[in-house]
């Protein structure tokens, strides 16, 4: 650029940008997960097998101050879509162990972040809340790895879930002996809006 005024002036917009931007995401936002854009996939070690499964998110609203850490909100997950591909195991899983028709919703209640969200960029943050499990409350912890923009961000997870600690039947048989732990990963994905955008 060749005008010194002109370049002058666009060195002082992009100062500008880059200072208002960290200000603009410090406020409290809002995250509404996208049930399409969001996977939930399960793993189960079994005798000679890996069994492999999914569920569906309901939906998900995520309130959070990055500035205090403070979160709140709920994120649903229909236990009665779980599916691993037969038909007979599902039936199962829906009937033994999740008992689903009694208690068809896993929610997650956040109660705080830790670690900063960077705009623009993937941060590593911390998640503490509460996962609600057949009826039952089990404090938990989960590592996320996101990258927010303005108006979008994108987590994954991945964590173990001890469901015969929580109560929960293991369906092991005679001859089919199954892991009395659990593996999720959560691949979503929402809408991101901040107080001021609100306004």
């Amino acid at each position: 650029m060749k005008n010194p005024r002109l370049l002058k002036q666009a060195l002082a917009i992009l100062t500008a940008v880059c200072a208002v931007a960290p200000l603009a995401f410090a406020q409290e936002a809002t995250l509404l997960l996208d049930p399409e854009q969001t996977t939930v996939r399960f793993t189960l070690e079994a005798t000679m097998h890996t069994v492999h499964g999914t569920f569906r998110l309901k939906n998900g609203a995520i309130k959070f101050n990055p500035a205090t850490g403070a979160a709140s909100g709920t994120v649903v997950v229909d236990a009665t879509s779980g599916e691993t591909g037969n038909q007979r195991r599902d039936r199962n899983m829906h009937r033994d162990v999740l008992v689903d028709a009694r208690y068809p919703e896993i929610t997650f209640t956040p109660t705080r972040v830790i670690g900063p969200v960077q705009p623009q960029s993937e941060s590593s943050v911390q998640v503490e809340g509460v996962l609600r499990l057949q009826g039952s409350d089990h404090t938990i912890t989960l590592p996320f790895k996101v990258r927010a923009s303005e108006s979008e961000l994108h987590a994954i997870t991945q964590f173990t879930v001890p469901y015969v600690a929580w109560g929960l039947k293991n369906p092991s048989t005679f001859f089919l002996h199954v892991a009395d732990k659990v593996e999720l990963s959560i691949d979503a994905t929402g809408k991101l809006t901040t107080a001021a955008a609100q306004r």
